[in-house]
């Protein structure tokens, strides 16, 4: 598509569209919500406008994000924390008051990664809705993010969620930690054409890979960690107990 024809979509002119492409011209944001509607880019572009605004995401995560949105499948392996996917946007922000709290970012970054994070969310109002698997460590379940209330509200999220179309989670016991062929989070992504990427974070920095030979062994380790995890009833019916213990202690 040409600037010119892009213009005429979007409502803005040629010009403006050329020194954003040259970086002569920082983008609006309207500008970007109404590229992403008329691209059907499913707001990856708002998504990386964010990011870009405040600077507040790790380098690689932004890459990997612009893939996800358009993933059809995906599998995810989170520790000690809920997959960000299936927050709520009160754990959320209670993740991000700690990072406030240590100086690591500003309040501005944290609510521009907390609306990032509800707008990665999106992806499950699309038709068809892309199938998630999700493996977690009990960790994430019993560690006190934001108090026993939130968590309460978040772990009946989460029951809600493993009810859903095309979706489910299980529970990897602490009891057979050592069984566990992960230790780092790990997200595959089936794209279409049945393509796989994957993605895993350092403390610094996040690792979109594409390699196909790397990505199957991650593959094969996250299904043994898939078996060696509860099933998607033992895990719902520990995640309601466990809920049930936070709801008494608020």
């Amino acid at each position: 598509m040409t600037q010119l024809g892009l213009g005429l979509l979007v409502g803005y002119s040629n010009t403006y569209i050329s020194n954003v492409e040259t970086t002569k011209e920082a983008p609006s944001l309207t500008f970007i919500q109404r590229a992403d509607l008329h691209l059907k880019t499913g707001g990856t572009l708002e998504l990386l406008w964010w990011s870009w605004k405040n600077g507040s995401l790790i380098q690689g995560f932004p890459e990997y994000t612009a893939q996800e949105a358009n993933a059809t499948a995906l599998r995810i392996f989170q520790p000690r924390v809920i997959p960000g996917l299936l927050q709520t946007a009160e754990y959320a922000a209670a993740m991000e008051s700690g990072n406030v709290l240590r100086g690591k970012i500003s309040q501005a970054q944290a609510d521009s990664r907390v609306k990032f994070l509800l707008d990665r969310q999106r992806i499950f109002t699309k038709t068809p809705r892309p199938s998630l698997r999700v493996v977690m460590d009990e960790t994430c379940l019993v560690r006190p993010i934001g108090g026993p209330s939130v968590m309460a509200r978040q772990l009946r999220h989460l029951e809600v969620l493993a009810r859903e179309p095309r979706t489910t989670i299980q529970v990897a016991l602490n009891a057979v930690a050592e069984l566990h062929p992960l230790s780092h989070p790990l997200t595959l992504l089936t794209m279409a054409g049945r393509t796989m990427l994957g993605y895993t974070e350092g403390l610094q920095r996040g690792y979109l890979e594409r390699d196909s030979e790397t990505v199957a062994e991650w593959a094969d380790d996250y299904d043994l960690l898939q078996a060696e995890a509860l099933s998607p009833t033992e895990s719902l019916a520990k995640t309601r107990r466990l809920r049930e213990d936070f709801e008494h202690a608020s």
